[in-house]
């Protein structure tokens, strides 16, 4: 007995020994680039009681501690962890991996629209998005984005936060963009642009993106696919197909492209159709639209240093239905190209630069002649065009603890087109009158912008600022506007800053800060459109060459808080606006007979959003998570101390996501509460509206490795409802109630 207590003894012993040995044993990995192969320099660490950052080779030296997470963030690879099993790992192999992201501090949510596994998206979107003939409608998965609806089925306006328009920075891969050549915004920009590349998009919340323009209250950027040159050389593609119940939609996409070890380049198509929908009340809505885009690609590495990348898109559209306007689209022709010269360099400071140019030209139609008008007064129509061009120049710098992002930008903006009324009845029948609506004006935007980003310590600083001249003018202004509006031309030198601060409380805590001042002069419709119904009630609208920049103080909070099951976020704003460009009732004489007056655009002294975001993820088992999002802002006009028009009133989103038979079989529930808005602007006419519920569930599975099967139900109870912001039907204000119970089934083939 005394000999096994003597052995059990000893046995103790070494295992304290080991244990402390091991407890002080030091550690050391080097930390690398997965792609590069290169060391990241410049982590900062904190492991325990332990933080630091790492050295010139990318190495840390650490000591061993015991169910111990190591936290890491970088400015350019972002903030991730590394579990005790990962470590250990780490210190076997003398190596630890990181794939460098690219991070924008400013609030952000992130929609992913390519088939992903990667569950570092805030939202994971199928390709039945990706089939969408409007990149508008999906910002609306996300209640951040709300949208202003003037057709069922087509043109989904944007509206972030209360702001919307061009008070709104709509750009495809940090520069393109369009200009609605419909005054009313029967083709906004985020209509033209076509989905098939889009690999995510970026809701930049704020006025803090100021390296891709101004963007008064935020700006959207929808990021295309990046290049993966020999990963899988051959032909590659995919075709798609969706049916939609409700209004006999069909959405039709696919592409097919060649790679090889220095070129991906490929041709891409989509068509959608649709016709009049039912509401939940049995409603039947005109909802008739056609819409197509074909495009071809191309990214070449034309050496080891330089990577050029085209593209040339060509959308149309046909004979959309507007039922809450006085016209139809009949035709939207557009032509949009863009050319990315990327240099990057070796062993130096300076490690790329970025040359670009894009051109967009839409040629649209809308008139009256597809309506059914008894009596019919007059016919109507308007051709407009609308024409986009810009370059810009960018060089990233990269230091041991910092980014810097800095360049010059042009953009030209110009619309031309005029109104036809034939009148059939009364005194003036078979007279002809020609309204110049755009005045061939013009807007030429030239921006110098920087944006640095760098740790120091615990914590990340973001600091953005840019300085832009803009100069307006119209070509050919008509003699009734020159009347009210003398002078035509117009200069403004706008800047703007915009300061971050992202703190790291601990391990799973985090709080960022965000302050920004930034300038925006008024648009080509709020400058020059002539006489023309384009605002949210029958009025006609008239610009003012000379309004002045209205200008945005804003502040946003941002509480985090992320384990690896768990991770939650809490947004709080505050936006203080002066000169925020609006409209006023005149006593000038309307062009339209049926028009009750005439609005002009003006500067209203003050006006002040705040408002509230959440968002919510857990991973409650392996095979079934839940997330839940909201959104609410309260905007007021202070000199009228009244409500601000167009806010959309909270909006609640609620999912149950589960994976099953081995992640295979993948389905959804979805709930949706959006309540009541009574804080409604009583001068522009605008109605209370209901609050609604929705109950949507989608399902799906691959039939084969290259075959994926989706299917659902939009709308389960088949809810009467409309959104705040959808415009109403005629001068009754007629609801334009959204689509009622709906069936949709999706088939999408890849090869190879």
């Amino acid at each position: 007995m005394k000999t096994h207590l003597i052995q059990l003894s000893g046995i103790l012993s070494m295992l304290l020994i080991t244990s402390f040995a091991f407890g002080q044993q030091k550690i050391n990995f080097q930390l690398l680039d997965s792609d590069q192969q290169s060391p990241i320099v410049g982590v900062n660490y904190s492991y325990g009681s332990q933080s630091g950052i790492s050295d010139a080779e990318g190495r840390l030296s650490l000591t061993w501690e015991e169910k111990t997470i190591l936290y890491l963030n970088h400015v350019s690879y972002g903030r991730w962890f590394l579990s005790p099993e990962k470590v250990q790992e780490a210190a076997k192999t003398g190596f630890s991996y990181r794939k460098e992201t690219t991070i924008g501090l400013q609030p952000v949510s992130v929609i992913s629209i390519k088939m992903t596994d990667e569950k570092d998206k805030k939202i994971v979107l199928s390709d039945q998005e990706r089939l969408h003939h409007d990149a508008g409608a999906i910002l609306m998965l996300n209640p951040v984005v709300s949208g202003i609806r003037k057709g069922s089925n087509f043109a989904f306006d944007p509206v972030m936060r209360g702001f919307k328009y061009d008070q709104l920075n709509i750009v495809i891969n940090g520069i393109q963009t369009a200009n609605a050549a419909c005054p009313n915004r029967m083709d906004p920009p985020t209509s033209q642009v076509a989905l098939n590349r889009i690999q995510q998009v970026e809701i930049l919340k704020g006025p803090h993106a100021l390296r891709y323009g101004i963007g008064l209250g935020g700006t959207i950027n929808y990021i295309p696919e990046k290049p993966n040159f020999g990963s899988n050389p051959g032909t590659y593609g995919q075709i798609s197909s969706l049916y939609e119940s409700n209004g006999n939609i069909w959405r039709n996409e696919g592409r097919v492209g060649f790679q090889g070890s220095n070129y991906d380049i490929g041709v891409l198509g989509s068509y959608s159709s649709g016709s009049d929908y039912q509401a939940g009340n049995g409603e039947m809505i005109p909802g008739n639209f056609k819409r197509g885009t074909v495009g071809i690609y191309g990214d070449l590495q034309v050496s080891k240093r330089d990577l050029l990348q085209v593209s040339l898109n060509r959308n149309f559209a046909r004979d959309v239905d507007f039922p809450s306007l006085a016209m139809d689209l009949r035709t939207d022709d557009t032509w949009m190209g863009s050319i990315f010269h990327t240099r990057t360099m070796e062993g130096q400071k300076l490690v790329s630069w970025t040359n670009s140019a894009y051109f967009t030209r839409v040629d649209h139609l809308m008139d009256n002649l597809l309506r059914d008008l008894n009596p019919r007064m007059v016919n109507a129509s308007t051709p407009a065009i609308t024409q986009n061009w810009g370059l810009r120049t960018e060089g990233t710098w990269t230091f041991e603890q910092g980014k810097l992002y800095a360049g010059i930008d042009h953009r030209s903006e110009s619309a031309e087109g005029s109104r036809t009324r034939e009148m059939l009845m009364g005194p003036m029948a078979g007279r002809v009158f020609t309204d110049n609506v755009w005045q061939d004006s013009n807007i030429q935007k030239t921006g110098l912008f920087a944006n640095y980003i760098f740790t120091l310590g615990s914590s990340t600083l973001n600091a953005s600022t840019r300085l832009e001249v803009n100069q307006a003018q119209a070509l050919d202004p008509a003699e009734e506007f020159i009347q009210l509006n003398p002078d035509t031309k117009n200069t403004q030198i706008n800047p703007g800053i915009s300061l971050g601060w992202q703190h790291s409380l601990g391990k799973a805590w985090s709080l960022g800060i965000w302050a920004a001042s930034v300038q925006r002069s008024g648009s080509l419709l709020e400058r020059y459109i002539n006489f023309l119904p384009v605002g949210l009630d029958p009025w006609e609208m008239v610009g003012d060459p000379q309004i002045n920049p209205e200008t945005n103080n804003q502040i946003d909070l941002v509480v985090g808080f992320e384990k690896e099951k768990v991770f939650a976020e809490v947004t709080l704003f505050g936006s203080y606006l002066t000169n925020y460009i609006s409209s006023v009732k005149t006593d000038l004489n309307p062009r339209l007979p049926s028009s009750p007056g005439v609005r002009r655009f003006v500067n209203l002294d003050e006006a002040f959003k705040a408002g509230v975001e959440v968002s919510f993820r857990h991973q409650i088992i392996p095979n079934l998570s839940h997330s839940l999002d909201l959104a609410y802002t309260y905007g007021e006009d202070l000199g009228l101390d009244a409500p601000l028009p167009e806010i959309a009133p909270l909006d609640v989103r609620y999912r149950m996501m589960g994976q099953f038979v081995e992640g295979k079989l993948q389905t959804g529930l979805n709930f949706r509460f959006v309540s009541q808005q009574n804080r409604v602007s009583e001068v522009f006419g605008e109605g209370k509206t209901p609050g609604f519920n929705l109950i949507d569930w989608d399902i799906s599975y691959p039939l084969f490795s290259n075959l994926l099967l989706k299917g659902g139900i939009q709308n389960i109870l088949d809810e009467t409802y409309y959104e705040h912001l959808t415009r109403p039907i005629g001068m009754n204000k007629t609801p334009m109630y959204s689509p009622g119970r709906n069936f949709f089934l999706m088939l999408s083939f890849k090869f190879p």
